[in-house]
């Protein structure tokens, strides 16, 4: 006969990261990888890095943070999110102009952006890598890296769509 899985680990609440955390139940903790966009989705099933099953359950809010704890129905800490490599395009220039070029061609299309020291960075996409080949001094480096974009003007919720909502779904 077989082993029948363990019902999923239910997770219902939020600790913030940086958080001094006692009494979690495994000296290593149970660790959920996600990406940009799936940090955006706060219910539904997952697999943990280790393969557990978990079912989220979270309040609506905010996307999730990597350094984040998910904690179960006693508010015990049980699972911390991490941020999942993705095929990204750093963007970058020399030229400071030509960089707020860029910004602001991608921003009209509300395209998700993480905005750094070394350039943009933005999810890998042919159609945006042309049109950032079509402008002037710009150089273009593929990266295989945890993506972090600006949560927006507003400061809502990044949705799939890759733009900001001041206000909630109900």
């Amino acid at each position: 006969m077989a082993e029948r899985e363990p019902e999923p680990l239910l997770l219902t609440g939020r600790v913030a990261p940086g958080r001094v955390l006692e009494g979690i139940a495994a000296p290593v903790p149970l660790q959920l990888e996600l990406s940009a966009d799936e940090r955006t989705r706060l219910r539904g099933h997952r697999r943990s890095r280790c393969g557990r099953d978990l079912l989220l359950q979270l309040p609506r809010g905010a996307a999730l943070e990597p350094g984040e704890w998910l904690a179960g129905p006693d508010g015990t800490p049980r699972v911390q999110v991490e941020a999942a490599a993705e095929p990204l395009l750093l963007v970058s220039s020399g030229h400071p102009l030509a960089l707020l070029r860029a910004a602001y061609h991608l921003g009209n299309r509300h395209v998700a952006l993480q905005v750094g020291e070394e350039g943009l960075r933005l999810l890998d996409d042919p159609v945006l890598a042309d049109l950032l080949h079509q402008l002037a001094d710009l150089h273009l480096e593929r990266r295989l890296e945890p993506f972090l974009p600006e949560a927006g003007a507003y400061g809502g919720t990044l949705h799939a769509s890759g733009h900001a909502h001041p206000h909630r779904h109900p």
